[in-house]
């Protein structure tokens, strides 16, 4: 029999099998738990994934994975990286308020008492994508006399905490490179990487004198372009962590694509592991194999950590053998499995021939074991065939395929995908139809989703209330909204969005070639979580899924109300997407079903109608050569939903933390009439690009963070447009928040939309 290959594990996922995370979080936050109680349900989550690790055949096991945020904050509090509004605390009240903000005096808020006379509280740092993830994290921010310091000792804690259980772990730090290069706030954050690595040595040797030999160090910014100084800076780094740190093993791990012009700088730092991920990329087996010291441990990223498809394990297996006979190797996945649900056995109302498609965490961790098995001699010839039968009938599955989407894809014309005059000729026929104040002010679509909300909507998934009666409940919400949204004055009005639960799953579930779960909970960020749809086949629209409810809010008042829908690329990039074809396909099969709705919105009266694509960044490829061909064909499917309207139909779209300096010729490509950004927290250095691109059509810059519980007051909100009136002329801005409305509070929303319209009203005022 062949030595054993480990199978290790880079991190799983935090939220617990019940979101217990998420509500422990919520409660504390509202003064429901006390610190214990929540430390304690950490504790205990953190148990229960050792323990099912271990279960599954996992050799490795990480600790230091959990967060109770996000990982990067994390290791702002460990290294001192703490903005000085904050105060000085490394504590868990710091933690949430940089995580968060606070409203002073307000009841849910951490109560961190480190205000420092503003009786406003403290904003929220800025929060961005993990790479091209739908994860989020927090902004590190960064001075030009900054300092770090060795603040929070969490690593170790939980190290010891594993090894009082049984297990010895490996864990896990965000890398320093890439931990710098996501900051903000001075020119060249690596400019600080000397100041930064004797903090990163004490931590290492503090997990060495608690018996850690091996730790985890992750640099993701390996998969990005190369450059000299990012590749000095890995060299210093780790040169220092060899010389002073010896005792311990560092793996490097390198997620989320391929190393490209990074290999040969990757395979020569001196650390004991190298991680790559070979789902992303699975070309650079043979060239990491080869460039890679015989003496490094290389662990082999091969069941996908991002998607929830089942793997064809003798495909895997048979790309692995070449490899296995080089020795010193571990497999993996191929990144964290934060990023896919916990159990695929909770989905029992799945469809089955779906179900048999799929593998959640847990069955990732079997695939690897059996994997492991099968490359060390052990008899797995029945899990193998398995998988090859579960492969095929998927393949060739009529619930996935469908002639007729395939063929109205093929028969689109460059027309289809263009609007019949330019932007300067329908803003003005625009203008003439709205008649619209000077700084016009609407919001972004969702309104809060009370208890009471979603208690209906659970009562009517059960079947304990009717159609008929939870359509009158949701009758009855909307038009509270309509008239609320009157009353404060308002220009432009949105229903509410009552009837959906998400923004992309309220779609997928009316779409064909899309399944939906129960219980496959994700996390997107601290206590938010999703259930993204599985986009398994060929997507159509039935019949129409958005009219009657625009039809009916429109009834109710003679102000314009959007109609509101999501853009095809975010459904997309929001969804668990196939991966039997080009994504852009895919991307253009969606996106004839959304054109299918707006044409019929437009025959139903809407004149303002909103095509959110809120992730069209985020899909954006890691490496700069890659991009213009995901622009192209993102920005064609936007078009192709949104240009079958008359020139005197406004069309909206909105874009969540975008760094548009990125991809500003795509986003004026989409000629979307207006386009609405989340800009609070940025302070408007987002306007800059649109400013120096001469961007023609209309923005609604975010001026009130809906991430954060703080209540904006007007002078705050009057302070940020006026920094937006200096990037762009007054006819081109609305003003609205940052995003949707649906996980705040209403007792935070109407004081925060009624300064909004006051701020407004202000800057109308002669100067």
């Amino acid at each position: 029999m062949s030595s054993i290959i480990p199978v290790a594990s880079l991190g799983t996922p935090r939220i617990g099998l019940k979101r217990e995370l998420k509500f422990a979080l919520e409660s504390y936050w509202s003064g429901k738990f006390d610190q214990a109680t929540l430390q304690q349900t950490a504790k205990d989550l953190r148990a229960v994934n050792w323990a099912r690790q271990k279960a599954r055949g996992v050799d490795i096991i990480p600790s230091n994975d959990f967060s109770f945020y996000d990982q990067v904050l994390d290791t702002s509090l460990m290294v001192g990286a703490i903005p000085a509004i904050y105060g000085e605390a490394a504590d868990l009240d710091t933690y949430c308020a940089m995580a968060r903000g606070s409203q002073a005096g307000h009841t849910e808020t951490c109560a961190h008492g480190h205000v420092h006379g503003n009786g406003h509280g403290v904003p929220a740092q800025e929060m961005t994508k993990w790479f091209d993830t739908n994860y989020h994290y927090m902004v590190p921010e960064f001075t030009d006399d900054q300092t770090f310091k060795l603040t929070s000792l969490k690593a170790v804690e939980e190290f010891l905490e594993a090894k009082a259980l049984g297990y010895h772990t490996r864990p896990v730090l965000v890398g320093p490179v890439t931990y710098l290069k996501l900051g903000k706030g001075v020119a060249n954050p690596l400019s600080l990487i000397e100041r930064l690595i004797p903090v990163y040595i004490e931590v290492l040797k503090a997990l060495a004198a608690a018996g850690a030999d091996w730790v985890q160090i992750d640099e993701p910014v390996l998969v990005l372009d190369g450059d000299a100084e990012t590749t000095a800076a890995l060299k210093k780094t780790y040169a220092a962590f060899a010389k002073e740190v010896p005792q311990i093993s560092i793996l490097l791990a390198s997620y989320f694509g391929g190393l490209g012009d990074n290999l040969e700088a990757a395979v020569n730092l001196p650390v004991a592991g190298l991680h790559v991920d070979l789902v992303r990329a699975p070309e650079q087996l043979e060239a990491v194999v080869q460039a890679a010291p015989k003496s490094l441990t290389l662990s082999l990223g091969v069941i996908d950590g991002r998607n929830i498809w089942r793997a064809n394990l003798p495909a895997v297996l048979e790309r692995l053998t070449a490899a296995a006979t080089r020795g010193n190797l571990q497999i993996a996945p191929s990144c964290s499995l934060l990023h896919v649900p916990i159990d695929l056995n909770l989905e029992t109302a799945l469809d089955e021939d779906v179900k048999s498609w799929l593998a959640f965490s847990l069955q990732k961790m079997d695939e690897l074991s059996v994997l492991s098995k099968a490359l060390s001699g052990g008899n797995v010839a029945a899990e193998l065939t398995a998988s090859a039968d579960a492969a095929q009938a998927r393949a060739a599955s009529p619930k996935v395929h469908d002639a007729a989407v395939k063929a109205r894809v093929l028969a689109v014309t460059p027309d289809q995908t263009q609007r019949k005059h330019a932007f300067a000729i329908r803003a003005d026929l625009q203008r003439q139809a709205f008649n619209l104040p000077a700084f016009p002010t609407t919001t972004i679509g969702s309104f809060p989703q009370t208890s009471e909300v979603r208690k209906a909507r659970s009562n009517h998934a059960k079947g304990a209330i009717d159609d008929a009666r939870y359509d009158t409940f949701l009758k009855a919400e909307t038009e509270r909204a309509i008239r609320w949204q009157e009353d404060i004055g308002l220009d432009v009005l949105v229903h509410g969005e009552f009837e959906r639960n998400d923004m992309v799953q309220y779609f997928g579930e009316q779409l064909s070639g899309f399944a939906f779960t129960k219980h496959a909970w994700v996390q997107s960020y601290g206590s938010r979580c999703v259930r993204p749809p599985v986009l398994f086949g060929d997507v159509s629209r039935p019949q129409p899924m958005t009219v009657a409810w625009w039809q009916y809010a429109q009834s109710l008042t003679t102000k314009p109300v959007k109609g509101m829908l999501t853009g095809p690329v975010t459904i997309l990039n929001w969804s668990f997407v196939r991966d039997d074809v080009p994504r852009s396909q895919a991307c253009r099969q969606i996106a004839l079903a959304i054109r299918d709705e707006v044409t019929d919105l437009e025959a139903a009266g809407a004149k303002m109608i909103q095509i959110d694509e809120a992730a069209l960044r985020e899909g954006l490829p890691l490496r700069r050569a890659d991009w213009q061909a995901y622009l192209d064909w993102a920005v064609e499917a936007f078009r192709l939903c949104s240009t079958g309207v008359s020139n005197d139909t406004q069309i909206h779209t909105h874009m969540c933390y975008s760094e548009f300096n990125d991809i500003m010729d795509a986003v004026a490509n989409m000629d979307a009439d207006v386009i609405s950004i989340e800009t609070s927290r940025s302070k408007m250095e987002l306007l800059d690009v649109f400013r120096s691109k001469k961007y023609p059509n209309e923005i609604g810059p975010g001026v009130y963070d809906i991430h954060s519980p703080r209540v904006p007051d007007v002078s705050e909100m009057t302070e940020l447009m006026s920094l937006a009136r200096q990037r762009l002329s007054d006819a081109q801005l609305w003003v609205n928040p940052d995003c949707g409305l649906k996980t705040r509070k209403w007792d935070e929303v109407r004081p925060a939309l009624v300064n909004m319209v006051a701020a407004a009203k202000a800057l109308r005022e002669p100067a």
